[in-house]
């Protein structure tokens, strides 16, 4: 009877120390499909979380699927392929007005760290004229971008450019150094890259666009049949965050493994730019919406009837800021 208990006691105490991916095991978790527009430093922190572990730590069968923009992520959240996704905010707005029911949760980064890389010989936003411009796919990001600081720039992007659907970072890249394309939207590490190449940049979108990135995006459908499936996929995203912050080796071991990067100073780069960036408790940015509504507006001034509250969800941020939740993740 004593080596009984004693066995009982054991097992208790040692379930305590047990990794916290360890510990879901003897329990059911809970599948949910997290859409990535793209593998880049914008979404770095889901493939951070899938590598910790932290999704099954917060009770969640989380499959990570790739999908080719925003455009395409955005119809397969609202088909329910996918539960969570990081859709770019005039996408949402777009599809809310078409009547969808997409909720931004957050955005974890107050600006967009993406640039328009161009060959030496474009200075000037008129030396674009006729050119040829790669993008990731149409109603994307980076369509977004170029066509937004296009027409601010006095351009028309349907008449003065070629805009081209060539794919993810690595893709745009070949195509401009192949000569395919004649400038392109790139994020960190591959605008870096681009620059090593001899390439220019024409325009950095963190300092040319207020634009709030790396949303987090559901339904408010999914939210009302399942609040707890989506707030804990926001534990795991936001202690993702938390520990990329605190952890330079891990964060650089994940931008190599989901980049495919084997510079070890262009990884330390890009996680000394993000790790800084990303925001520990990631409240919609309403007033960043702006911009995104000027561009929707393009093609559906009915955006303006609109509040830019009636497209966002802050409550599940707020409950895991007054619950302690956020403020424990930095006391470790």
């Amino acid at each position: 009877m004593l080596t009984r208990v004693l066995s009982v006691i054991f097992l208790s105490v040692a379930l305590l120390f047990l990794p916290a991916p360890l510990l879901s095991q003897g329990k059911t978790l809970k599948k949910i499909h997290v859409g990535v527009p793209a593998v880049s430093m914008g979404n770095i922190i889901i493939f951070a979380a899938k590598e910790a572990g932290l999704f099954e730590k917060h009770g969640l069968d989380a499959e990570v699927v790739v999908m080719q923009g925003s455009g395409i992520a955005s119809r397969a959240l609202v088909a329910g392929s996918v539960q969570i996704s990081p859709i770019a905010t005039p996408s949402v707005i777009s599809a809310d007005l078409a009547g969808a029911d997409m909720v931004i949760l957050a955005h974890t980064m107050p600006g967009v760290v993406q640039s328009l890389m161009v060959r030496p010989e474009i200075k000037r936003a008129e030396d674009l004229k006729g050119k040829k411009i790669a993008v990731t796919t149409y109603g994307s990001l980076t369509d977004f971008l170029v066509r937004h600081l296009m027409k601010k720039k006095g351009l028309n992007p349907d008449r003065d450019v070629a805009l081209l659907q060539v794919g993810a970072d690595p893709e745009r890249l070949a195509s401009l150094r192949q000569g395919g394309v004649d400038g392109a939207t790139l994020s960190h590490p591959a605008y870096i890259r681009a620059q090593r190449l001899g390439f220019s940049v024409l325009w950095d979108f963190y300092k040319e666009v207020d634009y709030p990135w790396s949303e987090i995006v559901s339904r408010r459908a999914i939210i009302r049949q399942d609040r707890d499936l989506v707030i804990n996929y926001m534990r795991a995203h936001l202690e993702g965050i938390a520990l990329f912050k605190r952890d330079r080796e891990f964060g650089k071991k994940v931008i190599k493994k989901s980049l495919r990067l084997d510079d070890d100073e262009l990884a330390g780069e890009s996680y000394e730019l993000f790790a800084k960036l990303r925001l520990a408790a990631p409240y919609p940015n309403i007033k960043g919406m702006r911009t995104s509504f000027e561009y929707v507006a393009l093609t559906r001034p009915e955006v303006w009837n609109h509040k830019a509250e009636e497209f966002v969800d802050p409550s599940i941020v707020a409950e895991l800021e007054r619950s302690g939740f956020i403020k424990r993740l930095y006391e470790k």
